[in-house]
């Protein structure tokens, strides 16, 4: 490479350089007349590939990317951690009192599931666009939902309906008031349908343990097996507008279809209730209970000599049967037939025991039972406060007592309804909350509320735990060793609650978790 400066005269002086390069500066005997101090020299930059092998601005080049290497320049923090400054508190009113989400004060929790913001134009497009195709494929009528009065949960299905369907993979998910929308949706939605699969399988099936129906509502529901449903119902092209469903990898066809799966049924219980998530499911979907990849696998069953309740001994139950049941008007429960399929009529024989006279004054003291209802016939009252004692009593039945001569003698059952009506009651309590949270943080929040050691820790709080009734061995075994008796401690405070659904009803349960246990624990404590 040759140098060219601007002053005169012109030099020609010839720098020779060796192969190889020493750490030591290069020193040359040449002698150079003084130059003055501003010097413009005119250089040809070319590839560093191009120069030769000993070339000293290849060399530079190369030491220059290295360095670049060694200690990169820090990179902008992505825009969602950057700090913004807070709002002011008449702009904050504005958006709070603006949201949809204040709109509905006779319908809370479906009023927490809706946007934080008035949807927008891109949001309307989508709607346009796609929705008839969504209703028609699900069954529904295909006028504007915001036709029906303003006292009607399902005024609000078609926005619930259009948040239900963007995925996190969609290109609508950016927005913040679709994003959030969408998550608390699912979250929902995935307690509905273990709560309503629970009861169908709980009434379908009135002498199996709840291991196998688990199975049951695994191979039906299990992430795996959605994709499916949603190519039964012809939605797939909905969820993925672009790809082929099938030719896709697993790792990303089922999280998307879980996902708008679970937000679908969040949607349709808030605006129509259970009868239509079952509907959807088996008509819609076409789930099939006696599919033959749907049953649970095989294993030594317990012989059951007991009788169950006259409406199960003759036929199984269908899904018609358990979405068009409505309880007479002077029934003893608010779900009756729960309540017969999970405690059997053999439990009249434990009338006048031991723990009927000692113990289940104190627990349903403790518990605050019986509940004030007017009734207009009094044998009504009394009937049904002597079948909550039964289903107290049964609920602090221990497996290991009765179990392997009458199978359904012990909390199992009950237990199996009590997790997941507690489930879906605290889901609705985050909801109702939290509004501005998103599903993922409202889903922590759930976990560790609900984790077993606390469910049982809040029973052992109230000094239940000691009317739990056990066989001989496993009492001596538990006697020295607290931590085999917790998970008992847990099942009991579950089947407290399916009792509680199964008699009164979900505000029962709602009254046990957050007033009688404080599930929160935000209450006061006793110094």
């Amino acid at each position: 490479m040759e140098l060219y400066s601007s002053f005169t005269p012109h030099l020609k002086t010839d720098l020779s350089f060796s192969s190889s390069l020493s750490l030591f500066p290069i020193q040359t005997h040449s002698k150079f007349p003084k130059i003055p101090k501003k010097i413009h020299i005119l250089a040809v930059a070319t590839d560093p590939k191009e120069l030769p092998q000993n070339s000293p601005q290849r060399l530079l080049k190369e030491l220059a990317e290295r360095k670049k290497v060694v200690s990169p320049k820090r990179k902008a923090p992505p825009k969602r951690f950057i700090l913004k400054p807070p709002l002011d508190d008449a702009r904050l009113a504005e958006r709070f009192l603006n949201s949809p989400q204040m709109s509905l004060k006779s319908f809370p929790v479906l009023s927490s599931c809706l946007p934080s913001r008035p949807l927008n134009n891109a949001d309307k497009t989508w709607i346009d666009e796609f929705l008839l195709e969504a209703k028609q494929a699900l069954g529904y009528p295909l006028e504007p939902s915001d036709n029906y009065a303003d006292d009607n949960p399902a005024k609000q299905f078609d926005t619930l309906l259009y948040l239900a369907f963007q995925h996190p993979h969609c290109e609508r998910t950016n927005a913040r008031h679709v994003r959030s929308g969408h998550s608390r949706l699912w979250f929902l939605g995935q307690y509905v349908l273990e709560l309503a699969l629970c009861e169908f399988f709980l009434q379908r099936y009135p002498r199996e343990s709840p291991g196998p129906m688990r199975e049951r509502v695994y191979a039906l529901i299990g992430k795996r097996f959605l994709p499916k449903w949603v190519k039964a119902a012809s939605l797939q092209n909905l969820i993925f507008h672009y790809d082929d469903m099938d030719r896709l990898l697993r790792k990303d066809r089922e999280p998307p279809v879980k996902s708008v799966f679970w937000a679908l049924f969040g949607a349709i219980y808030l605006c129509f209730g259970m009868p239509e998530v079952y509907r959807v499911l088996f008509e819609v979907f076409g789930l099939d209970p006696e599919a033959e990849d749907c049953q649970p696998k095989l294993r030594r069953q317990l012989e059951d000599v007991d009788y169950v309740s006259v409406e199960f001994d003759t036929r199984k139950l269908s899904w018609q049967d358990v979405a068009a049941y409505r309880p007479p008007e002077d029934a003893l429960f608010a779900h009756p037939r729960l309540f017969r399929a999970c405690v059997p009529p053999g439990m009249h024989r434990f009338r006048g025991n031991i723990w009927d006279y000692d113990s289940r004054p104190q627990v349903m003291k403790i518990l605050g039972y019986p509940l004030p209802i007017e009734d207009r016939i009094p044998e009504i009252t009394e009937a049904r406060n002597i079948e909550l004692g039964l289903g107290l009593q049964l609920s602090f039945l221990h497996p290991s007592k009765y179990k392997f001569e009458h199978p359904r003698f012990c909390f199992e059952r009950l237990e199996y309804v009590g997790q997941k009506i507690q489930d879906l009651v605290l889901a609705e309590r985050l909801l109702m909350k939290h509004l501005d949270a998103p599903g993922r943080w409202l889903q922590e929040k759930h976990r560790r509320v609900l984790m077993n050691k606390f469910c049982g820790k809040y029973l052992r709080e109230k000094s239940l735990h000691r009317y739990i009734i056990y066989s001989d061995e496993v009492q001596d075994a538990y006697e020295h060793n607290r931590r085999l008796r917790n998970p008992a401690t847990t099942s009991v405070q579950q089947a407290i609650h399916g009792v509680a659904y199964a008699v009164y009803g979900k505000p029962d349960v709602r009254r046990l978790m957050f007033e009688v246990f404080d599930f929160e624990q935000i209450q006061p404590k006793a110094v």
